[in-house]
């Protein structure tokens, strides 16, 4: 079970003060240049998307790629790891298959 306080959370380093904006599932989030999706949208809400298959938050577990827990899927239907992919300005994203939405 994901931790709900997220007072806890913090960057452990910042890269850039310069804020940028997504939007995940018509939702806007702020996020500092440079970082990745999974960081921003961890700051922001505690996980990255619901699983599937069940009503359970899914975070990303591994943060390198291989436990396939943080897909997304960009605007124009490109699939991505929130893990490794970094939050432009102004980038729009799913959490289900464009086929779902």
């Amino acid at each position: 079970m994901l931790d709900k306080d997220l007072s806890k959370s913090r960057r452990l380093a910042v890269a850039h003060d310069e804020i940028i904006g997504i939007t995940v599932d018509e939702i806007s989030y702020q996020a500092r240049l440079g970082e990745t999706v999974l960081t921003t949208l961890r700051m922001a809400t505690g996980h990255v998307r619901w699983f599937e298959f069940s009503p359970e938050k899914r975070a990303g577990f591994c943060l390198m790629s291989a436990c396939q827990d943080c897909w997304l899927w960009h605007q124009d239907g490109r699939r991505l790891r929130a893990c490794t992919t970094r939050a432009e300005d102004g980038m729009t994203l799913v959490t289900l298959p464009p086929e779902h939405c």
